[in-house]
């Protein structure tokens, strides 16, 4: 059986980006262990999971609040990865990063706008 949220492209997106996220954080120090690199992975995660509950809710509008909640989720990884540059850690695939972020960022404020209409 396959549910609604998994034919969603975002949701996909953001599947690709957790585990993506996921391979990223080997890279950081040892000591980051429990920071950085937890709360980047559960941000990171908690993207689709925010958008497969989301898709279970009764209305587009509460649909709309679960897609705002991911999109904040996406912000925080972003903003780890800038705190991480900042600390001066070798990120192979920066410029990847910066891709697949965007694109997913658009995504989400794609469809919390359809949602919202």
């Amino acid at each position: 059986m396959k549910f609604g949220f998994e034919n969603l492209e975002v949701w996909q997106l953001a599947v690709d980006f957790a585990v993506f996220v996921r391979d990223l954080t080997k890279q950081f120090p040892d000591d980051e262990k429990f920071g950085l690199v937890s709360q980047m992975n559960r941000a990171a995660t908690s993207i689709a999971l925010n958008l497969a509950e989301g898709s279970g809710r009764k209305t587009k509008k509460d649909f709309a609040q679960f897609v705002r909640v991911s999109l904040g989720s996406l912000l925080e990884v972003v903003a780890c990865e800038r705190i991480a540059f900042a600390k001066n850690y070798k990120l192979s695939e920066r410029d990847k990063f910066a891709e697949k972020s965007q694109a997913l960022y658009f995504k989400l404020i794609a469809l919390e706008k359809y949602l919202r209409k």
